[in-house]
């Protein structure tokens, strides 16, 4: 039988679609433009070959091409009944995380990674912090994926997707030194394009307080990624951080303006609501005039994105963007779907969504104990709304501001000396 790049059988008999598919996965995998050509390619050679089409649905999932990824996970479905066990395990496993079911997708990953513990698309939604891990609520999630992906090491050798999450996970534990080792080897043996691997090398130079290196780094390496790319926005925002924390600020707002504001170009409407409301708001904690204009249009991008609330993550982010823009019957209508979420217990970060929201709230308005008193409530349990270490940076640098604002310097420098002693301080990165 032909095999994938992870030695595992293919049920397909097509040379021609086995080669499209496993280069369509690796394009999945690295987070770079090009799945849908190949993963087209694969079905056409091989219109039968399910696990070409799970793949296909998984990628146009992350691209937020909802109603087709949703077309191609029936379609999976159907033509998995008749694939082998292992095919038919992995398709339910990935289609049961697109189809909103999480918690089932969770059990049945761990259940079919013991049988094929190499099945890299399998394991893939566990790896990001939007992923099953990410968005469990669980304030022992990192912990747990770095642990998950710890044991399965041995299977994967030094493979370069795998080490390249390896490091991630590492990094977000606090292991940076192991995290720079794997994120560097994985680098050195990667045969395309990676922008997750390049993510990744920037959190660990962000956790280090690298900001010049991490900023002539993705220098030298945007250019060469296609701006239709999952990452191509997230990795702007990077491009932004570090400008802003060196002080090369018109550096910073180009950047933005190109890569990460609503039309500046494209992303997933998680990564542009996300990244666009964190960058202005860390703009005005560094002494940026606020853009009522960019406000507003990050607002109603996030309006249109997230018209409900249910992705903490995104609320967080959506909640900001009401408060400055000024819009307080959303911002009240939207807790107050998260509070029935809470109630009904289908919200699984529990209450500190409301907790920051509040605490952002009273810093806009000057309040600054009042903000002081709801994010340092907040930030024990900031883990929980998903996101990695750095973008969660946002609750500690506005509570470091509060601490200023209210005349109390000692516990804004306590909390930045806490940088060491993560996985709740605030990064060295944070301190320029």
């Amino acid at each position: 039988m032909l095999e994938d790049r992870y030695g595992l059988p293919l049920s397909t008999t097509s040379t021609a679609a086995r080669d499209a598919y496993v280069a369509g996965v690796d394009c999945v995998l690295s987070g770079v433009a090009g799945y849908r050509e190949l993963l087209a390619q694969a079905i056409a050679f091989d219109p039968s070959f399910a696990l070409a089409h799970v793949a296909l649905a998984r990628g146009l999932f992350l691209d937020a091409d909802f109603a087709a990824a949703r077309e191609s996970v029936i379609r999976a479905r159907e033509l998995a009944a008749h694939a082998t066990p292992r095919e038919q395990s992995h398709t339910d496993v990935i289609c049961l995380a697109l189809e909103g079911k999480p918690a089932q997708a969770m059990q049945a990953m761990l259940v079919h990674l013991r049988s094929w513990p190499r099945d890299a698309m399998v394991l893939a939604p566990a790896t990001s912090v939007f992923g099953l891990y990410g968005f469990s609520g669980d304030p022992a999630r990192e912990d747990q994926l770095y642990q998950l992906l710890d044991a399965l090491a041995p299977a994967y050798g030094q493979d370069w997707w795998f080490e390249s999450v390896h490091s991630f996970a590492a990094c977000e534990t606090g292991r940076l030194d192991l995290a720079w080792t794997l994120i560097e080897r994985s680098l050195a043996q990667t045969p395309r394009h990676d922008a997750h691997a390049a993510h990744f090398r920037i959190h660990v130079m962000y956790e280090r307080g690298e900001s010049d290196a991490a900023l002539e780094y993705l220098e030298g390496w945007m250019p060469r990624l296609d701006k239709r790319s999952l990452m191509h926005c997230h990795l702007s925002w990077h491009v932004a951080l570090a400008a802003l924390a060196t002080g090369r600020r018109e550096r910073a707002w180009e950047a933005y303006r190109t890569g990460v504001h609503p039309g500046g170009a494209w992303g997933p409407p998680l990564n542009v609501v996300t990244d666009a409301a964190s960058f202005l708001w860390r703009a005005e904690l560094a002494g940026e005039p606020r853009s009522a204009l960019m406000w507003r249009q990050v607002h109603d991008h996030a309006s249109r994105s997230f018209p409900k609330a249910g992705v903490a993550y995104a609320d967080v982010h959506s909640l900001l963007a009401c408060v400055a823009d000024g819009d307080t019957p959303t911002l009240e209508r939207l807790l107050g779907e998260i509070r029935q979420r809470i109630a009904a217990g289908r919200y699984p970060p529990g209450e500190v969504v409301i907790w920051i929201a509040n605490g952002f709230a009273a810093y806009a308005s000057g309040d600054w104990n009042g903000a002081i008193r709801c994010l340092e409530q907040a930030l024990p349990q900031t883990v929980r709304i998903g996101g990695s270490r750095a973008q969660r940076d946002l609750v500690s640098l506005t509570l470091a501001a509060a601490y200023i604002k209210a005349d109390r310097p000692e516990e804004a420098s306590a909390l930045i000396a806490r940088a060491a002693h993560r996985p709740h301080g605030i990064s060295s990165a944070a301190q320029h």
